[in-house]
């Protein structure tokens, strides 16, 4: 049974158009408390953080009765957006996603998703997991963006889709319509390389 660190409506439904079976549940790991200058290796290294915190207290949730003593596999994904070098989280307000938007409009930057696969046995008996297997990667994307005007660019801020996204916007969403292509994993835009998962959970 995989079990998705993060409370991600983007990458739950990735996984539910592709009928995977599964359980969410943040991992309501504090992602301020971890710094790294290399935006890849910062998102690889949150993701590890999320997969890694839900494991340590999977007792606090109530699992299926099936999955004891079971084998079970945990999630953890991070977007960063990078653009020009720089990292770009959700934007604080509609004035930072407003600016940033000016910056991108034409240009391109890259996704970077960090991927964990944690791969293991629920020991019911000891409520714990126990970690067999980590498997961890970043996968990148470039995301070309239209040349949009200032009006554009306040209606789609004025939606406040941008406010929750990665980067400012939504691949699969509002945002989708400004996106011009898509160099690299199209699902890894929206938070999640379902090949990279495919490969890596059924080995």
């Amino acid at each position: 049974m995989l079990i998705l660190a993060s409370a991600s409506q983007s990458r739950k439904k990735l996984l539910e158009n592709c009928q995977i079976d599964f359980l969410q549940f943040s991992s309501d790991f504090d992602e301020s408390s971890i710094k790294d200058e290399n935006i890849s290796n910062l998102a690889l290294e949150l993701s590890f953080q999320k997969a890694l915190t839900l494991s340590e207290n999977i007792q606090k949730i109530s699992l299926p009765r099936k999955f004891n003593d079971s084998s079970l596999e945990i999630l953890g994904c991070d977007s960063i957006f990078e653009f020009k070098g720089e990292a770009y989280g959700k934007p604080a307000n509609k004035e930072e996603a407003f600016s940033r938007w000016t910056k991108m409009s034409g240009e391109f930057g890259f996704l970077h998703t960090g991927h964990t696969l944690l791969i293991g046995n629920f020991d019911s008996t000891l409520n714990i997991f126990k970690i067999t297997k980590t498997i961890r990667k970043t996968i990148s994307s470039r995301i070309y963006f239209s040349k949009l005007d200032d009006w554009e660019i306040k209606i789609y801020v004025d939606t406040n889709e941008p406010l929750y996204c990665a980067g400012g916007f939504a691949l699969e969403g509002i945002g989708g319509k400004y996106i011009e292509k898509i160099e690299g994993c199209f699902s890894n835009v929206m938070g999640l390389s379902l090949p990279w998962l495919r490969k890596n959970l059924y080995k």
